[in-house]
């Protein structure tokens, strides 16, 4: 069953490190089913309880998932295992349309925002016990969010929307909880989730956003929190439409215990409007980043949300990291009030790439999905054979399943830099790919 590997311990914390340590060191492999508990504390000699105190142990640390009689495997991606373990290398030569960055050429300089914030902090240095927010950052925030139809609630900052995200589940829920999440959607949070010893409840995803009737049958199902992403969904370019938010929000009304996070890292990047649910039950936060538009690193996001869940996050944040740094808050003040950015241009530009790329898609039979944000996604019928056949033809895009659970197989192409004469080899290389290709005749 584990290949020759031999789990050792006689304490059930000594039994989970083991197999920490083995799925850290890649001799434990994504997927290895582990014994029977039984079987394991008769090999080991020891009480069947402790063996499920260790597995428990691993399933909140987010090491090894559980299936009923099916058993205990390690997860797919494992909380101790890197990024790069699925990361494909792309070789000389080859163009990579798979990193999801955003266009360094899009980006507005830095030195003087820095500059700035630094003289400034010379003059007026930050102590401990002062404020988490720069109150000018507060103040442009805040009225940002108020055009946008953001409710009223305290604001607070993190080191980006994932340490956003994970605070808040964390302020919220206990291991074993349910959090319904995008299907396809955000890889590094289909990994946090299952990391914190939550669960996972997928909710389908179209152009418009997350599925109603999915969204409800997650509720429905005990799902303790939702995550929804507004605008510049990752990795299918989904944002959420005002018919739409409204259908949700009609959802929600029937579970307003529910946790809502909404997940806004588009702002800055995308020209359609943003319709938030925020509000709509008791406990709810909505996260900004400055990552896409200004630089992803810029580890800074922006939340505001119900006064219990901010008062929670920011108090928890008190005690480890302390806070944001000030002097990253100033420079991106001063890059928000000297108009370092004309969002209107980026998002244009990113839009006009995505657009170009799907057309010619769909001059060559293929659908593609991606309303807005840095990325589109083509739906095929093995990603895995369209994935290396793009990269023996010199392309590198994204395999779909880095981003999905029981959503269909598709891949995911960043079009951040894709230029206008690029276009047309690229979608035909992945029309090349996408059809079934044709059954063979009988002998």
């Amino acid at each position: 069953m584990l290949e020759g590997y031999r789990i050792v311990g006689r304490r059930a914390a000594d039994i989970a490190a083991d197999v920490e340590r083995a799925v850290g060191a890649g001799e434990l492999e994504p997927g290895q089913l582990l014994p029977p508990m039984r079987e394991l504390a008769v090999e080991l000699g020891v009480n069947p309880n402790t063996v499920a105190s260790a597995y428990r142990t691993l399933r909140e640390r987010g090491v090894i998932e559980t299936d009923g009689r099916r058993g205990s495997r390690v997860r797919a991606k494992p909380a101790t295992t890197g990024r790069e373990y699925d990361r494909l290398d792309v070789p000389e030569g080859v163009r990579d349309m798979a990193d999801g960055n955003p266009d360094p050429a899009l980006l507005p300089s830095l030195a003087r925002a820095f500059a700035a914030a630094g003289e400034e902090s010379d003059r007026d240095p930050v102590r401990y016990g002062d404020t988490l927010v720069e109150p000018e950052l507060a103040r442009i925030a805040r009225a940002d969010l108020d055009a946008d139809g953001v409710p009223a609630g305290p604001l607070t900052v993190t080191s980006g929307s994932l340490d956003a995200i994970e605070r808040v589940l964390g302020a919220h829920l206990r291991p074993g909880d349910t959090v319904a999440v995008e299907d396809p959607g955000w890889g590094g949070l289909l990994d946090l989730v299952p990391a914190l010893g939550l669960r996972t409840a997928p909710v389908g995803v179209d152009d418009d956003g997350p599925l109603p009737d999915d969204v409800r049958r997650a509720l429905d199902a005990g799902a303790r929190a939702l995550i929804v992403t507004d605008r510049a969904q990752n990795p299918t370019g989904a944002a959420v439409t005002a018919p739409r938010a409204r259908a949700l929000r009609a959802v929600l009304r029937e579970h307003p215990e529910v946790l809502l996070i909404e997940d806004d890292h588009g702002h800055g990047i995308v020209d359609l409007p943003v319709h938030p649910l925020a509000g709509t039950t008791g406990h709810w936060v909505f996260v900004r980043s400055v990552a896409k538009a200004y630089g992803p690193d810029l580890r800074l996001a922006v939340l505001t949300g119900d006064p219990v869940t901010v008062d929670r996050v920011a108090g928890r944040h008190r005690l480890g990291p302390g806070w944001v740094s000030r002097v990253l808050q100033r420079a991106v003040v001063r890059l928000w009030s000297d108009g370092a950015l004309d969002t209107r241009a980026v998002a244009a530009a990113y839009g006009d790439r995505r657009a170009l790329l799907i057309a010619a898609l769909a001059e060559r039979g293929v659908a593609a999905h991606g309303r807005s944000g840095l990325n589109v996604w083509i739906p095929v019928p093995d990603e895995t054979a369209a994935v290396a056949r793009l990269l023996h033809g010199g392309w590198s895009v994204a395999p779909g399943a880095r981003f999905r659970m029981n959503a269909p197989p598709g891949i995911r192409v960043t079009v951040a830099t894709l230029t206008d004469a690029e276009t047309g080899p690229l979608a035909d290389a992945i029309a090349a790919t996408a059809r079934p290709a044709p059954a063979r005749g009988r002998a």
